[in-house]
């Protein structure tokens, strides 16, 4: 599994301890790990806005398979990722949330609150989230007997999220285009894109958008 990591401004000197924690993780169970933003506070400036497209781009172009994320309080960054479409973003503060998350809803994103009950043995808590979240098979129901009808509503909520929302180009394209182009210009950001995506189309705009 491609796993990125992301977090926005205001948390951004806590990223090296993040990153420690989850690639502590990903290394035992083979996943790989793109910190795309932001790493330290005089990295380039992402608002839970930016992370929000920035997961989009990565996701729907299957440049990644996973994305953390986070905040704060993580409910911004919870919002702005659930915003678009092709992402399903949990919100999560212990192990148990992560282990659920995964069971039951199976999504493809997890918003992290990074200020907000960040206290002693913070980094544990992490780590124990981030083993959670990605061992073993995704999707197998909490409890056992639930999985056919939690996939069945997995499903269904897929569908109302495409019908409800623009096509993902068009969307971007609806936005303040300096919005994306803030969310795009990181280095580490376009190295995971570039080197990963595959979505032709999705590729073309943003190397338009950069300019390319």
């Amino acid at each position: 599994m491609k796993i990125a990591l992301m977090q926005e401004f205001s948390q951004a000197a806590k990223n090296p301890v993040v990153l420690e924690q989850l690639n502590t993780v990903a290394a035992a169970q083979g996943h790989e790990v793109f910190n795309v933003g932001m790493d330290g506070d005089n990295d380039h400036r992402l608002t839970y806005i930016h992370l929000g497209i920035c997961a989009a781009l990565l996701l729907n172009a299957r440049a990644v398979d996973f994305v953390v994320a986070g905040c704060g309080t993580g409910q911004g960054a919870l919002m702005s990722l659930n915003a678009w479409p092709g992402v399903y973003c949990g919100y999560c503060i212990e192990p148990t949330d992560a282990f659920l998350f995964a069971q039951v809803n199976n999504g493809n994103a997890l918003s992290l609150p990074f200020a907000k009950g960040y206290g002693w043995g913070a980094e544990i808590n992490i780590r124990y989230i981030f083993e959670k979240a990605f061992a073993g098979e995704r999707g197998q129901g909490y409890p056992a007997e639930r999985k056919e009808s939690q996939m069945t509503n997995a499903g269904i909520l897929a569908q109302v999220k495409q019908g409800a929302s623009k096509e993902f180009i068009a969307g971007l394209k609806a936005i303040d285009p300096e919005l994306v182009k803030q969310a795009v210009g990181g280095a580490r950001f376009q190295k995971a894109f570039f080197d990963n995506a595959q979505d032709a189309e999705i590729v073309a705009y943003v190397k338009g958008v950069l300019g390319q």
